[in-house]
């Protein structure tokens, strides 16, 4: 990913120095291991921990000649080492390093994000309290429906972050998977027990049944669970630009002092940072499918994945982290105007009541039939109308008159009625 939108929280898990240093761990694991049950001298286990080291632009080097990175790598780890290399690597294949270095990657990019969803979490889960009774117009096919407050929408909002964020733990636990079986897979060279030992020092399981490399449905089930959540944050970012639209402008993005919108038009106070999140969602969905085209691989392994993860994992861990801090930031800035809110609701005389009518009009002994057919004709005469106020034209309806008092009408277009029951959605979120 550019540096433009890499923050470093993330992006040094992704450093070509990071992904080495993991590898090294991985290497010095399992030379660990092989000393507790045996294979070779402990001595020389202690003599590779404090010796070993790596330099990139040697490895770098050796690999443009030998044109293979592990073996470029572990040459070099050998220049430091001496004599005792030669028990590194000892019964590996290339890919028992690198997929389980890449696990750790892997479960280190999660944490950070686990972290960062809990972020977001909190800035909702405020935003939805200070605005509990901020009553506003809920939406249906982007017409007005019925009334709801921003809270309300916001406590949405909360439940899907907490859902993304339940997928995160379960993830965490999913690509923690470890393998040090050999060529294929079968510990031809390697006893089961180094992988289980290793393993369980880097905080991995072994994989259930490796071949030469880790299965890429694991890996696949990642990026899937990151498109996921940019998927989120992509329908909260189209929720902000749609509600900041000018005819609307029920909330707005903060605009910094000194900001400017447009080159050419001096008043422009643009949705910038929802629709940048719209286009990042966009990114990880298609490095989805470029994630699930690598789960079949030929026989027990090919190398058609590689050059794919190389770009998609770090580019959809760091747009990942990226997204999640950028929309923290924007929840707790954002700009909530209730009067405009109030303004929209009330745009045609309260038609959005219309269904308050309808049922009390039924409860009085009108057909569900008539009731809709009275009500639907002066709502849409109210539609028709520059200033319609459906509320003046139900109150002189002549059938609607028979049957409901002036305070029942007025009681058919009190918002509480709406909002009666949103302090058990509050409850269910404990906020």
């Amino acid at each position: 990913m550019i540096e433009r939108y890499t923050l470093p929280e993330m992006g040094n898990l992704w450093t070509e120095t990071y992904k080495l240093q993991t590898w090294l761990q991985v290497e010095i694991a399992v030379c660990e291991a092989q000393a507790e049950l045996g294979y070779i001298p402990s001595e020389a286990v202690e003599e590779i921990k404090a010796k070993a080291n790596f330099d990139i632009k040697r490895v770098l080097e050796i690999e443009a000649e030998v044109r293979h990175d592990m073996i470029a790598f572990l040459t070099n780890v050998n220049e430091y080492v001496g004599d005792a290399g030669r028990y590194i690597h000892l019964g590996l294949t290339s890919s028992d390093v690198l997929d389980t270095a890449l696990a750790l990657q892997l479960v280190a990019s999660v944490d950070v994000l686990l972290e960062r969803t809990e972020a977001l979490s909190q800035a909702i889960r405020y935003q939805a309290q200070q605005h509990r009774n901020t009553v506003m117009i809920g939406r249906s096919h982007g017409i007005h429906a019925e009334p709801i407050t921003f809270g309300f929408k916001l406590a949405g909002w909360l439940a899907e972050v907490c859902r993304n964020r339940e997928r995160l733990v379960r993830l965490r636990q999913t690509v923690a998977v470890g393998k040090i079986s050999g060529a294929v897979g079968t510990y031809a060279n390697v006893d089961p027990r180094v992988e289980a030992i290793a393993c369980r020092n880097l905080g991995l399981e072994p994989d259930t049944a490796s071949t030469q490399v880790i299965s890429r449905d694991i890996h696949a089930e990642y990026v899937q669970t990151l498109a996921l959540l940019a998927a989120s944050i992509e329908r909260f970012a189209v929720e902000i630009r749609n509600l900041q639209r000018t005819d609307v402008l029920e909330v707005e993005e903060f605009f910094a002092k000194g900001q400017k919108g447009s080159s050419a038009m001096p008043h422009k106070r643009n949705p910038i940072r929802s629709e940048r999140l719209t286009g990042m969602a966009r990114i990880i969905r298609g490095n989805a499918v470029a994630a699930l085209e690598n789960v079949a691989l030929w026989h027990e392994r090919d190398i058609s994945h590689s050059c794919v993860e190389r770009m998609i994992l770090p580019d959809s861990s760091t747009v990942a982290h990226f997204m999640l801090v950028e929309l923290t930031d924007l929840v707790k800035n954002l700009l909530v105007y209730p009067e405009n809110m109030q303004r929209n609701m009330n745009l045609y005389g309260g038609v959005v009541f219309s269904q308050r009518v309808l049922l009390t009009l039924v409860e009085k002994g009108i057909s569900r039939e008539e009731a809709y057919r009275i009500v639907q004709s002066c709502a849409h005469t109210a539609w028709n109308q520059t200033n319609g106020d459906f509320q003046a034209l139900i109150r002189e309806n002549e059938q609607v008159k028979t049957k409901l008092s002036p305070e029942e009408i007025d009681a058919c277009f009190d918002p509480k009625h709406h909002l009666k029951n949103l302090d058990q959605i509050y409850q269910r979120l404990d906020i």
